[in-house]
């Protein structure tokens, strides 16, 4: 069964309210009209029967001229990072009916349609029980990116745990609770923490977080501490 927090939904889209991102994937299908993506700089279209994974963390912008319908579902299932192909037909047929359920009284496929969807979107190869998985050791991982600064991206993460970058962002998710991008937002606000203790001012913390003002910088401190 899928977690309680996937969510199915119906959403109509229009213009561009500018670029995004979330801590979970965001699965669409088309069901009517055309959506243009363009997910980290490249571009996807969606028509009515296509489909598209989001990872966690991947910034997205949207546009649909002509007005556009999709099924969504927001979900924190590890198991969408590989589902890096086109879905096969069943998941299209599926999504017609999973659309009902967002409209109409039916609440047991509306708790079991994402896990329904996540299993019909692949060949059934992709659901079979994996290998063991390399650890990631985190810890390094974190020393890492401090050492290469403000600048490193979720890309460069991906490529030093020899992962791509969806991989990681599941793994993420599913060892440290959070989103790569979020991950990495904390580690450079624990270290802004330590330079700050140590005497370092605002200004030059603000400088060597990547921030680009100190008042950026206690704005993001007083986010992370809701």
């Amino acid at each position: 069964m899928s977690a309680a927090h996937d969510i199915l939904s119906v959403r109509a889209y229009g213009a561009s309210h500018g670029s995004h991102d979330h801590e979970h994937f965001q699965i669409l299908i088309g069901l009517q009209g055309t959506l243009e993506l363009e997910v980290s700089g490249h571009g996807r279209r969606i028509d009515a029967g296509d489909g598209c994974v989001v990872p966690p963390g991947e910034r997205h912008d949207f546009e649909a001229r002509s007005g556009a319908v999709c099924l969504v579902l927001d979900s924190h299932t590890s198991g969408w990072a590989r589902m890096t192909s086109a879905p096969q037909p069943a998941a299209l047929a599926l999504a017609q009916y999973l659309s009902r359920t967002c409209t109409e009284p039916l609440p047991r496929a509306q708790r079991l349609g994402p896990t329904l969807l996540l299993e019909a979107w692949a060949p059934q190869s992709l659901l079979v029980p994996q290998r063991a998985r390399r650890n990631i050791d985190w810890e390094a991982l974190a020393h890492w990116a401090l050492a290469r600064g403000p600048g490193t991206t979720v890309a460069e993460l991906a490529a030093r745990a020899h992962l791509s970058a969806a991989q990681l962002a599941a793994r993420c998710l599913a060892e440290q609770g959070q989103s790569t991008q979020l991950w990495l937002r904390e580690l450079r606000l624990a270290q802004a923490r330590i330079w700050r203790e140590q005497g370092l001012s605002v200004a030059e913390t603000a400088r060597r977080s990547g921030y680009r003002s100190p008042s950026a910088l206690t704005a993001a401190q007083r986010r992370a501490r809701r």
